[in-house]
């Protein structure tokens, strides 16, 4: 008899709809919690009850229309037009502001709104052979991609190592004439804090230069803690110099992945930002993203979100939001060994470990092991390692929970000691350069570390320890392979 469901994802017969969703209900088991405040990365739970139906709903109700062609589908532009209009009032924009004339795209996410910022700097210099971008080395790591992508250098400018910011000076050394693009971050990810963006965006204007702010983070929650009396620094189209700003909504505004919007302060701005190409015999191509072919679903869910919460619903968000963050700062105190790595000023709580005896890298795992799923950083360029709490609403119920979980756990990670890798790996890792790496040393390392294709550990205190003993190249190199050991086809 003919085995219908097979074991990959086209069988030879059709599998009934109630079973496959069993499957991927199955396959979802394995994953971290979304909802329920015990995840602090990648997702963004605001705990409203149905608020997730009704997103799903507005998703499904446009996932076949195709923002390809805006005047064939004129209800996702009339969608897009009012939640890019809604994040541009947000953000300083709009009529009766000094900025009225703001503009904007939806992206698929932050790192293709920081592409696009990148690509609409460096096409409005052509007459620049190699165009230049300043970016901290606290600007998230999109900015590097993008140069990658579209063949832009990049010069980084350190952060000072007690504020995490950049100094002023210091950015404006590094513009050059081939300078097309200056980043300031609204806060960085990494560490939650807020650069100066009026004085780089000062130096930026003197310069000729635009200047991004990279609010994807932080530029749904900085207004609404701004109104509930949170010091939150100017960052916006308020201040003079400050040409484009990107803001994701499937971040603080709730809405399912993948939305984000880059805003420019004019259209003249936003022009070499689109794509159009009439070369050929098809149909006359113009795009002011990098897709073509978009999905309705998710401009339409984020629609819907906006819409339902609205601006109270959003400032009660951000005041649970802001309680969060200053308990499990609370708590992160309480813990000998531990400290902030900053003082909390947005949705991030970032701390590190002052203690040789407490392995942060062991911690991690330890909190794992409990239900809490936090983000873990590596050292870089004299910033120590440390642990990163992307803080929403959905955690503050789970505030009280988290502090005795947190010194049950740095309890345990003393009491295991740090990760002691085998001396010739350590050795390895000090001495390998990226051209050195074999297929047999990467399989030797991987396995050394419990990497085995297509699964990773439970516990990766080691996989952390050897990519944090790694200088950067090397680093990015061992990931690019062990991310490559994970991605392997079933058949």
């Amino acid at each position: 008899m003919t085995d219908t469901a097979g074991t990959g994802a086209l069988p030879v017969e059709g599998v009934p709809a109630a079973r496959v969703l069993d499957e991927i209900r199955a396959l979802r088991a394995a994953d971290r919690p979304t909802h329920g405040g015990r995840l602090f990365a990648y997702v963004y739970d605001p705990g409203v009850a149905g608020l997730d139906e009704l997103a799903q709903a507005a998703h499904a109700e446009s996932a076949h229309v195709n923002g390809l062609d805006p005047t064939a589908f004129p209800s996702l532009l009339a969608m897009e037009n009012a939640v890019v209009g809604a994040a541009a009032r947000l953000l300083g924009g709009g009529p009766g502001t000094s900025a009225p004339d703001v503009v904007g795209s939806v992206t698929s996410g932050g790192t293709e709104s920081l592409i696009l910022a990148v690509k609409a700097a460096r096409d409005a210099r052509p007459d620049l052979a190699e165009p230049r971008i300043v970016v901290p080395v606290s600007g998230h790591a999109a900015f590097a991609k993008a140069a990658h992508y579209l063949r832009v250098a990049l010069d980084p400018v350190p952060v000072d190592p007690l504020t995490l910011r950049p100094a002023v000076a210091d950015v404006a050394a590094a513009i050059r004439p081939e300078t097309v693009l200056v980043v300031a971050s609204a806060p960085s990810y990494a560490h939650g804090v807020v650069d100066p963006v009026a004085e780089i965006a000062a130096v930026a204007a003197a310069a000729g230069v635009r200047c991004h702010v990279d609010a994807c983070f932080g530029g749904w929650t900085l207004p609404w803690l701004r109104r509930l009396g949170a010091p939150v620094p100017a960052f916006d189209f308020a201040v003079p110099g400050v040409t484009s700003i990107s803001v994701d909504l499937h971040k603080y505004a709730y809405a399912p992945k993948g939305v984000s919007v880059l805003l420019h302060r004019d259209p003249g701005l936003r022009a070499p930002q689109f794509f159009a190409y009439a070369d050929w015999p098809g149909y006359t191509m113009v795009n002011p993203v990098i897709a073509s072919t978009r999905s309705g679903g998710p401009i339409a869910a984020a629609y819907a979100t906006l819409r339902h919460l609205g601006e109270d619903g959003y400032l009660r968000l951000a005041a649970l939001t802001r309680d969060a963050v200053a308990g499990l700062a609370d708590a992160v105190r309480a813990v000998d060994g531990l400290r902030l790595m900053a003082e909390p000023e947005s949705t991030v709580v970032c701390f590190t470990a002052g203690d040789p005896g407490l392995d942060l890298f062991v911690l991690v795992d330890e909190l794992t092991a409990r239900g809490w799923h936090t983000q873990p950083q590596l050292a870089y360029a004299g910033l120590p390692a440390s642990v990163h709490l992307t803080v929403t609403a959905a955690v503050a119920p789970r505030v009280a929970e988290f502090g005795p979980a947190l010194a049950e756990a740095a309890a345990a990670a003393r009491a295991a000691g740090p990760v002691v890798l085998p001396p010739e790996l350590l050795a390895l890792a000090g001495s390998l350069t990226p051209e050195a790496l074999t297929p047999d040393l990467i399989a030797g390392i991987a396995a050394g570390l419990g990497l085995d294709a297509g699964s990773a550990p439970d516990r990766m205190a080691a996989v952390n320890t050897l990519l944090d003993a790694a200088p950067v190249r090397l680093r990015e190199r061992l990931l690019v392979e062990f991310v490559g050991l994970l991605q392997r086809p079933t058949w």
